[in-house]
């Protein structure tokens, strides 16, 4: 029995358990080492454990007390250090919000600004954590998709490189300090009116922000406000300019365009509108059967881009030349004179055959000009289009949707010009990080410090808030509320998800502490600004109804922009044309996963495979295979790129469809502050780039230096022939391995049937497998392979929705990225101009799985809904079901990769998915977790599951709608129907594992004088 406790003991077992209470991980431990020995510590013992003599066996040795001795000798022994979740404290509700019920996730409405563009988007949100994004169905930017962007948005703003405290002149500060100095400098430049103030930001579209800079400049009048950003639109303004002789917003409806032309026009993936375009330009691919009809694409371009891969034609030429064939494409329509013929000449077949087939579609054609090609190309886009009777149509013009257009380039120009006068003692920087990426013949960074007082707010304290005397944390968009437009100007108000986490500020509450009201949300900024522009009469009436209900859609009622009639400058195509310089030009390009770099440190978009590319985690100077034997340059050779006195070094990469004597880079890498991930990642294209040729110049001298780099891409190592084998060349023609069936509409037409697999019918007669019925629900899944535009948004969906953790760039060379499902890119035709094809690949859901025969614990198992499951708890590693797989959509964690230790990234993570530890073999699972949410409530209503009613995750993201899930058992689901086209096929249809997820055969529009 345990002795009667004295106050002394009482109180020596006080300071025990609150000297073990304070300790946490090794310090409980080492706290537990040092008083073992002490008499207070067997008192301690005796107290929390008492023992029953009634249990006491004969030696004095109780069980409870061997199990004890035992637990404690692990752990002190180092059974710790394995794999377990980390201590985590949890704080309950004292009084539980009414909407919140536990497993139950909410979703809100709010919109993803990028270049200052808005994209609406549904935010999904677990007990008050963001977790997923989703598309807004009402928005007219999203109609219910998104891009990568918005699907890793939420890992930026859980990134534990952040600017997380406000900091002045390298030392942590406070924004009670921050006031009283912005407050001085306020006082000090009122007497003269603000001459020596200057504000940078990005593009605003925010008419919220707008009317905060217009209360500032009124108070300061002699302020400058200047806006700059790497791939900002300026020659669209100017080509708009030059055309109408004022800027305009370019709306294009590509649901009614049978002809489209692009000029070097990355419509699909890039710039304002692209989810919304990509759902347009694929629903008219969309083919029932061989009555249906398709647009037809031709894409003139330098550097081969999604756009260009879904091209029916697709012509190679260099940046320099697309203005000479714009010119030659207008004079056949009609608009003016030719310009000087040279490089196209050799094309006039082809400048034939597109002014015949516009001419027969007056009205419902169209003519993109891409957002890198000079003022001219879009000038005479503009015109071409009035010419053949598209406005209003095809194409629609409405007044800007920026704040204030103007040429960002000269903008930025104009600041610097101010800073060397001397005029500039005043420097407020928001997002905007010129140091990095500003034109290298500015020199920005050596200006910068000439300014007196320097402020930067932004997400990071990058390479420009290194220089500057304050840096204020921002807020991320999910953590603050604003206001943007979309591509038609549509208004969207940005709602925030959670409270700020590290404290950041929004611009909004940044320029309201400049005018003097401190203490001003940014709530009541935004809200008082749309409440002030109601009418007079209306401003107090139903106004909560109306806010309520925006915040609700994501979406502000009658907010866009109407249409506005434009008169052409018949005066334009006078203008002279740029010189072609000889010799190898370079082109400059946003990076597709990364932008500009301000994604740099999402290890989500470094990781995902580059469209075409397939490289990860770095970027090179692409050029074509012809320019790449004449230089003697092969994948991975480090080379010096030499333009107007600057260099760099940079790895080849060999692109195949590049235009000829043509050096392609890609911004975004080099970065030296942009966090842990993004440091030191590939190389900085910014430094060859000035502010006369932002977009490609001339006169570049390529030289080899003999190194060698290694280039991490995942196409090579996945890619599969017939018989399942891995192969590893760099160009598979899809025809010949049935990897991708392929034919013109005319063939379609003639033979519905052309993509049927007799080898399929026959080896269903073999009976090697069981064999499995799924009476109730059976889940599959069909890819419409004309509509897929390989995007990889699906990729980073699936990484968002299943917890997919990064692996790294030296993992990904040894062919162990984690992505349960990739975007594999197919070439059919020559090197330098071969038709392009996308295929996403998934866990194929065999009815007869290799996989499952193979396990030897019966951790991948059959369903009877017919899923192949994975179950981890059972899974030892053998890998066995991986190497039977002839699809090699398995992953097995060799390491651990997950992140178990940074407590910033515990929030991000789905509650519905297990996160996996090393030594798992995982996949897709068809979101097995939404399939049984949806069942659930289905069961709770006594009712179906309706068609459409279970969405994946990357059925939800694509833009394009190509992958539809359903239940196939049901022959009216959408799902059905697409099956029972004549274009569905299995891949590896001979190898009889019979796939849920099936594909429908890519269909070419060719023109026949072209293609003969």
């Amino acid at each position: 029995m345990t002795k009667p406790i004295n106050a002394t003991d009482a109180a020596n077992l006080a300071a025990i358990r609150a000297r073990l209470g304070q300790a946490g991980g090794k310090q409980f431990w080492q706290s537990l080492e040092e008083l073992a020995g002490t008499d207070e510590y067997r008192e301690f013992l005796h107290h929390e454990f008492p023992r029953d003599p009634e249990k006491e066996p004969v030696d004095g040795t109780s069980r409870r007390d061997v199990l004890k001795l035992m637990a404690a000798s692990a752990a002190l022994a180092g059974l710790s250090a394995c794999t377990k979740l980390p201590d985590q404290k949890i704080v309950p509700y004292v009084r539980s919000p009414e909407e919140i019920i536990p497993g139950k996730p909410l979703f809100y409405a709010t919109s993803m600004p990028q270049g200052g563009v808005a994209t609406g988007i549904l935010v999904e949100s677990h007990m008050g954590r963001p977790t997923k994004v989703e598309g807004n169905k009402e928005h007219p930017g999203s109609l219910g998709a998104t891009d990568s962007f918005a699907q890793a948005s939420v890992l930026t703003l859980y990134d534990p490189d952040r600017s997380q405290v406000l900091v002045h002149e390298g030392r942590i500060s406070s924004w009670a300090a921050f006031l009283t100095a912005i407050g001085t400098a306020r006082d000090a430049h009122r007497t003269t009116k603000g001459a020596g103030m200057r504000l940078l930001t990005e593009t605003v579209t925010s008419p919220t922000l707008k009317a905060q800079l217009d209360a500032l400049r009124a108070a300061f009048p002699a302020m400058k406000w200047h806006q700059y950003e790497p791939c900002a639109r300026n020659v669209v303004h100017e080509g708009a300019r030059l055309a109408f002789g004022k800027p305009v917003n370019t709306v294009y409806r590509f649901d009614q365009a049978d002809v489209i032309i692009s000029l070097d026009a990355d419509f699909l993936c890039s710039g304002p509108g692209s989810v919304r375009y990509a759902r347009e330009f694929s629903a008219r691919r969309r083919v029932d059967g061989p009555e249906s009809k398709m647009n037809r694409l031709y894409v003139v371009e330098c550097t081969p881009s999604n756009t260009g891969a879904m091209a029916d034609h697709r012509l190679p030429m260099r940046a320099q030349e697309i203005e000479d064939f714009a010119r030659a494409l207008a004079a056949g329509i009609g608009v003016h004179q030719a310009g000087p013929k040279g490089a196209v000449g050799k094309h006039e077949r082809w400048l034939g055959a597109l002014v015949r087939d516009l001419d027969k579609h007056r009205g419902a054609c169209l003519i993109v000009a891409g957002e890198q090609q000079p003022a001219m190309v879009h000038a005479l886009a503009h015109a071409m289009n009035a010419a053949l009777g598209n406005v209003g149509k095809t194409v629609v013009y409405t007044d800007p949707i920026e704040a204030e257009p103007v040429d960002q380039m000269q903008s930025l120009r104009e600041l610097v010009a101010d800073i060397k006068a001397g005029q500039v003692d005043f420097l407020l920087i928001h997002g905007s990080n010129p140091v990095f990426n500003a034109p290298a013949e500015l020199d920005f960074a050596h200006n910068l410090l000439r300014v007196k007082l320097r402020i930067h707010l932004g997400l990071y304290n990058d390479e420009t808030a290194e220089l500057c005397h304050w840096h204020v944390p921002e807020a991320h968009f999910l953590e603050s509320w604003s206001d943007a437009r979309a591509y038609d100007g549509t208004v969207g108000i940005l709602q925030p998800l959670i409270s700020p986490l590290y404290d950041g500020k929004s611009a909004h509450e940044l320029l309201a502490a400049l005018l003097g009201k401190t203490g001003i949300s940014g709530h009541d900024i935004v809200r008082e600004h749309w409440k002030s522009q109601r009418p007079a009469k209306e401003k107090n009436k139903d106004f909560e109804t109306f806010w309520q209900t925006t915040l609700h859609d994501g979406v502000m009622t009658g907010s866009a922009l109407p249409p506005r009639a434009v008169t052409l400058n018949a005066a334009f195509p006078s203008t002279s044309k740029q010189d072609i310089a000889p010799g190898l030009e370079i082109v400059f390009r946003p990076d597709p996963t990364i932008g500009d770099g301000r994604y740099a440190n999402n290890g989500w978009l470094q990781e995902i495979p580059k469209p075409l590319t397939k490289l990860t985690w770095d970027n090179a100077a692409m050029l074509s295979p012809t320019t790449a034997e004449r230089l003697r340059v092969s994948n991975g050779d480090v080379v010096k790129l030499s333009l107007n006195g600057r260099e760099v070094r940079a790895p080849i990469w060999i692109q195949f469809g590049h235009a000829a004597e043509s050096v392609t880079v890609h911004f975004g890498y080099g970065r030296r502050r942009a966090g842990r991930i993004g440091n030191g990642v590939g190389f900085n294209a910014y430094t060859l780039r000035t502010s006369g040729s932002p977009w490609f110049a001339g006169g570049l001298q390529l030289e080899r230096t003999g190194e060698k780099y290694a280039l991490a891409t995942t196409q090579h190592h996945h890619m599969v022939d017939r018989e399942g084998k891995k192969v590893e060349e760099e160009s598979v023609n899809a025809d010949q391995r049935d990897l991708i069936r392929v034919a013109t509409l005319a063939v379609f037409r003639k033979d519905p049937k052309f993509a049927q697999d007799h080898e399929e019918e026959s080896s269903k007669a073999l009976k090697l497998y069981p064999g499995f019925q799924s009476p109730g629900y059976a889940w599959g899944m069909a890819i419409d392979l004309n509509s897929c535009i390989g995007c990889g948004a699906c990729v980073t969906a699936c990484q968002a929705e299943n917890n997919l953790p990064i692996v790294g760039k030296a993992e990904v060379i040894a062919g162990r990225e984690m992505h349960w499902i990739r975007v594999d890119t197919y070439f059919r035709g020559g090197l330098d101009s071969p038709e392009t094809y996308y295929e996403p690949v998934l866990c194929m859901h065999c009815e007869n799985a290799p996989c499952e025969l193979v396990c030897p614990v019966g951790a991948t198992v059959h369903s009877p809904e017919g899923l192949n499951e994975m179950v981890y708890n059972r899974c030892v590693g053998t890998r066995y079901c991986s190497n039977n797989c002839p699809y090699k959509v398995r992953r097995f964690n060799f390491k651990l990769y997950s992140d178990w230790t940074t407590p910033s990234l515990y929030p991000l993570r789905n509650p519905n998915v297990t996160v996996r530890s090393r030594g798992v073999m995982e996949k897709c699972t068809y979101c097995v977790q939404r399939i049984n949410a949806v069942k659930i409530e289905a069961e709770k209503q006594d009712r179906d599951v309706n068609d459409g009613e279970i969405v994946t995750a990357c059925q939800a993201v694509c833009p394009a709608e190509a992958i539809v899930f359903g239940d196939i058992n049901d022959a009216n689901n959408r799902v059905s129907k697409l099956k029972a086209q004549t274009r569905n096929y299995s891949l590896l249809a001979e190898l009889n594992t019979r796939p849920r997820t099936t594909y429908l055969a890519r269909l070419r529009n060719p023109n026949p004088e072209i293609e003969v």
